[in-house]
């Protein structure tokens, strides 16, 4: 009786996958074949596809991601925004994303994160990044914290060892491949305002460049407009003649757009302010005869609970956002002022 089965190839593959964390689609195939030889090594009378073409390969991610469906994982890819190379991973689809990285990090240390995903999100003229004295200056605001600034520098370090964030050559902050393929829903369903889609691929992107025409919310990889641009010089929606296939040409999404002074003072997005004082005025119209100083022994009591549930509420997985995009151009237009 044979003692392996084709299944065995997908076991050996999940193995090797979750033993590499992110890894490209060309290390991937590799790996489905290597598992692939490895069976047939043991049996070779399995009725197992051993062509290695591009279909196969799409109908054995399927195979994968049913298996994987019942532990509520997905093995999801997304284009590297910068080389356009296919790029995989194991990521949670339940509860909230950022919570996976429990097993690595402390409470405080996940806090800090989100405050850093935050401000590279909410940052200014679609710059998405945050320079290294912002990210430090992050840990003034975290409730309840002692962590100090020589603690920050280390769990930065931590966070782009481990793929989380990107540090580039002029110090500034971005997220990482694996924060866009592990956090995506996170991102859509917490950042619905800044989060932006490339025309081409429709993929969620941090990096690359903007149509010049007035209020044209036209936004593309760095590869994609380079495959657009080999045929078409003119943007897709308002229609205007771009100057060639060079991306320095256009108006740059990512750190390129950042300037000096950005990050001078700390930002807080609009829609957290609002949620705030909202709920101040909600507890006051509730209880108008309370002593201000009860209310304000509340309002304490109440700030510690939202602190204690950005760590630990789970958070739900929102879709993209349907906001129109005239109304999107609005925003947009604002940020990159």
């Amino acid at each position: 009786m044979s003692t392996v089965n084709a299944k065995d190839v997908q076991r050996l593959f999940l193995q090797a996958v979750l033993s590499r964390g992110v890894l490209s689609g060309k290390l991937a195939q590799a790996l489905w074949a290597k598992a692939k030889d490895a069976v047939m090594a043991v049996d070779n009378n399995l009725d197992i596809s051993h062509s290695g073409t591009r279909e196969e390969w799409e109908a054995f991610v399927i195979k994968v991601n049913q298996a994987l469906d019942p532990l509520d994982l997905e093995f999801r890819h997304l284009q590297e925004e910068t080389t356009g190379r296919e790029m995989y991973a194991i990521v949670n689809r339940k509860g909230d994303e950022v919570a996976q990285m429990a097993t690595d990090y402390t409470p405080t240390e996940i806090a800090f994160f989100k405050a850093l995903v935050d401000q590279i999100m909410s940052a200014p003229r679609e710059s998405f990044s945050l320079s290294s004295l912002a990210a430090l200056r992050e840990v003034s605001v975290l409730k309840k914290s002692n962590m100090t600034k020589t603690q920050a520098e280390v769990v930065l370090s931590s966070f782009v060892a481990k793929g989380w964030l990107q540090k580039s050559k002029r110090g500034r902050y971005s997220l990482s491949t694996r924060a866009l393929l592990e956090l995506q829903p996170y991102l859509k369903s917490t950042f619905p305002d800044e989060v932006i889609e490339c025309v081409i691929c429709f993929e969620i992107m941090t990096k690359g460049i903007a149509c010049t025409g007035p209020n044209c919310q036209v936004r593309m990889h760095y590869h994609c407009f380079t495959k657009y641009t080999a045929r078409n010089r003119k943007c897709p929606t308002c229609n205007c003649d771009w100057p060639g296939n060079d991306p320095h040409t256009m108006t740059p999404v990512g750190e390129s757009a950042a300037r000096d002074g950005d990050d001078g003072r700390r930002r807080i997005r609009k829609s957290v302010e609002n949620s705030d004082d909202e709920e101040e005025e909600d507890e006051q119209a509730d209880e108008p005869s309370q002593p201000r100083t009860q209310q304000s022994r509340k309002n304490k009591t109440k700030a510690a609970q939202t602190q204690s549930m950005d760590v630990d509420e789970d958070e739900s997985e929102g879709e993209e956002s349907d906001t129109p995009a005239k109304t999107q151009g609005t925003r947009r237009s604002s940020r990159r002022g």
